[in-house]
């Protein structure tokens, strides 16, 4: 073992040589080793991404997009600037990330649900609106849509994402189903792209009022989203029902 002793502050090495033991000498001798991540860090690592989203969006919507600094995402977050930069290197890629996230995902599994759809188109499409509106409507990330509206005319490049990530997927998704009720006969012949936006306007009408008047004190019940939907399907459905069905349907109601 080294002999050492303190004498006056000084100490002397095995040598006889006065000198002073650093933090730097000590650090060198010893051996450097690399902790695993315990449990309970690797969780929270792992969690990070999805709470710099929830975050984002949360700050998004209530501030705007061009408002939101990054800074404010990284603390609301509780992690560095620096942290939020290792997954998100810009504000733009991170509310991209945003959309996959909270609409992205949901087109693609509504998708999933057309494909294996066996039933009546009649069943099918109520229902795909309907679960949109329980999956994003009802969501915090209808506010997206408001964000859309009110600001994406100053960000083209999310613009064109957007367009290609989020409208065009949806319009399509809603277009098959569409095509199917004619291809069957359940529907009557109807421009899809037109009737495509007549079915959406409603909804996305809904999502911009919560977001805007609704989000105001007293004012949160001026629209009832479930009635109005409910409205708004029976509209649509009779007036996509083919001719003949419809007056035989009239003048069964007029026996009743």
């Amino acid at each position: 073992a080294a002999a050492c002793c303190a004498h006056g502050g000084t100490r002397f090495d095995r040598t006889g040589h006065a000198g002073y033991i650093t933090d730097h000498i000590v650090s060198k001798s010893m051996p450097t080793t690399t902790l695993p991540l315990t449990p309970a860090r690797q969780r929270r690592k792992e969690a990070r991404p999805q709470e710099l989203l929830d975050a984002a969006l949360d700050l998004f919507v209530e501030k705007g997009f061009a408002a939101t600094r990054s800074e404010e995402v990284a603390a609301r977050a509780g992690v560095s600037k620096g942290t939020l930069y290792l997954y998100y290197p810009s504000k733009e890629e991170l509310l991209k990330a945003v959309i996959r996230a909270n609409i992205s995902r949901e087109i693609a599994e509504g998708e999933d649900m057309v494909r294996g759809f066996d039933g009546p188109t009649t069943e099918l499409l109520p229902r795909l609106i309907k679960e949109w509106w329980r999956r994003i409507g009802e969501t915090k990330a209808s506010g997206i849509c408001k964000l859309m509206v009110a600001e994406v005319r100053n960000f083209p490049e999310i613009a064109s994402f957007y367009r290609e990530e989020v409208i065009e997927p949806a319009q399509r998704m809603i277009g098959r189903v569409l095509q199917r009720g004619i291809d069957r006969g359940e529907f009557r012949p109807v421009p899809v792209p037109e009737a495509v936006h007549a079915l959406m306007a409603p909804v996305l009408f809904i999502m911009l009022h919560k977001h805007s008047i609704g989000a105001c004190a007293g004012l949160e019940n001026m629209v009832d989203a479930h009635a109005t939907i409910d409205v708004q399907l029976d509209l649509v459905m009779h007036g996509l029902t083919p001719r003949d069905d419809v007056a035989a349907g009239r003048r069964k109601a007029g026996r009743r």
